[in-house]
């Protein structure tokens, strides 16, 4: 579990921009939407055979991260439609009727009409089916307000872009992870067997008087300890397909199976320059935050002209009358203008807000720019010296193998004793660990380039020597 432990740590690292944009910070998919999706369909009979392409496939579609995202930006476009609604006009109908008596007497004074006009007047049948109509002509705040909020829904759709490349990292990386698992599963059954053999050889030595029983012993507690290793790996393997199946949304009785390796693929060099001017283009989060600094300042002007006059008009058009069959037509047109002349210091509250509101989107813009050169230079090391590892780690299985050989022939020949052979085991044991691991990180660090640059949906598959989706 100890890798696994590393691992996840280590992606929060790598996810963490996008996770802190979302407020969620802890690795635990209860916490950090992009390790959790939301499972569709049902399990299918047999074992599932998962390429690396169908697995992000699957995640770009179930990851919960991306789900929640794409619901953000519906929210945004509904607060567009909102504020739009401000520069629209409105028209509403109606139809009423009424009956109505009146005592005239409440309205002119008890005993001051006329003897000839009785103080009770009705009952009155009246009918009307009228148009009601509503218009801004002039109204600077809504204006601006709509440009805000639309500014604002691009914006999320960057933020959802993102999320999409967060993604393919999230899928990518789980699924390194499992291979790495998978090989040390491999690698701890090859060592395992090896352990076998050489207690059996250590066993026949002993029974032929050739060579003491520490030299058994010895062989035998290297032996468990292989079997011990091994059962360590397939919990791990088998914890890592499960992080796999949460991240892309897979049934959770679906037995799977990986179809895709990932083996050491040298990547051409890519100059600092080219890399930064790539990512200020691509990077959807950078678009995203230029995007919410031109709705802050549109925030900003609609505050400010709250204090503009504003010209609208109101109109009605029906029939009116008593009854129905004698109505006659009517209508009402009329003109306003408002002109604000103490409003309490709303306004001035709310330029102070979106003041502080523009400061703060235009400071995340400018640290974003700085974090995109970090993620850029740091992803660029990461892949030189892990590329480096990797040659290193792949000579020093070679030479460890080649150690082990030759320390069980000098034991069988009697030259001497197991010592050098349980010690040339944990050397081969721990440079395929090392080999296994620093491989993990080159395939890993050419994902991480890929989503430092803004492409790894569309490029994150070519960048690990696969196929785009």
């Amino acid at each position: 579990m100890k890798h696994v432990a590393t691992i996840l740590a280590f992606l929060s690292v790598l996810l963490g921009g996008t996770v802190a944009r979302a407020q969620q910070t802890s690795i635990d998919s209860r916490q950090n939407p992009f390790l959790g999706s939301v499972p569709s369909g049902k399990a299918s009979p047999g074992t599932l055979r998962l390429t690396l392409e169908q697995a992000i496939e699957r995640g770009l579609r179930s990851n919960l991260g991306l789900l929640l995202s794409s619901e953000e930006t519906k929210v945004a476009r509904g607060n567009r439609w909102q504020a739009l609604s401000r520069l629209l006009p409105e028209v509403e109908g109606g139809v009423s009727g009424s009956q109505q008596e009146i005592n005239l007497d409440t309205m002119v004074g008890p005993n001051t009409l006329p003897p000839t006009i009785p103080a009770i007047a009705g009952p009155f049948h009246v009918f009307d089916a009228r148009a009601y109509v509503s218009a801004p002509l002039l109204n600077l705040s809504a204006l601006e307000g709509e440009k805000a909020a639309s500014r604002k829904t691009a914006s999320a759709s960057y933020t959802y872009r993102d999320a999409r490349d967060t993604v393919v990292l999230a899928v990518g990386n789980a699924y390194l992870m499992a291979i790495a698992g998978k090989a040390r599963v491999d690698t701890a059954r090859a060592e395992l067997n090896t352990a076998q053999a050489l207690y059996q050889l250590a066993r026949d030595r002993e029974g032929a008087g050739l060579s003491p029983e520490i030299d058994t012993l010895r062989a035998l507690v290297e032996l468990k300890s292989r079997q011990e290793n091994l059962l360590a790996a397939e919990n791990d393997y088998a914890t890592e397909k499960l992080n796999l199946a949460r991240v892309i949304g897979l049934p959770n009785s679906q037995t799977f199976e990986l179809a895709t390796q990932v083996p050491y693929r040298p990547m051409p060099s890519q100059a600092l320059e080219e890399a930064l001017a790539q990512a200020y283009q691509h990077r959807s989060d950078y678009q995203a935050a230029t995007a919410a600094v031109a709705s802050a300042q549109a925030q900003l002007r609609a505050a400010r002209a709250e204090r503009y006059p504003t010209i609208g008009m109101n109109a009605n058009w029906g029939d009116i009358g008593s009854p129905p069959s004698e109505a006659h037509q009517t209508y009402v047109i009329a003109g306003s203008l408002r002109i604000p002349i103490f409003q309490g210091r709303r306004v001035h509250g709310e330029v102070m807000a979106a003041e502080a509101r523009l400061r703060q989107a235009q400071d995340q813009l400018a640290n974003l720019k700085e974090q995109i050169d970090y993620d850029v230079r740091t992803a660029l090391m990461n892949l030189k010296t892990n590329a480096s590892q990797v040659a290193v780690a792949e000579t020093n299985t070679t030479l460890a193998a080649q150690t082990l050989d030759q320390a069980r022939d000098r034991f069988s020949s009697g030259v001497a004793d197991n010592i050098e052979v349980v010690q040339a085991q944990q050397t081969v044991a721990q440079a395929d660990e090392t080999y296994i691991a620093s491989l993990y990180r080159y395939n890993l660090s050419k994902l991480s380039l890929a989503r430092a640059m803004g492409v790894a949906e569309s490029d994150g598959l070519s960048y690990l020597g696969e196929k785009k989706p």
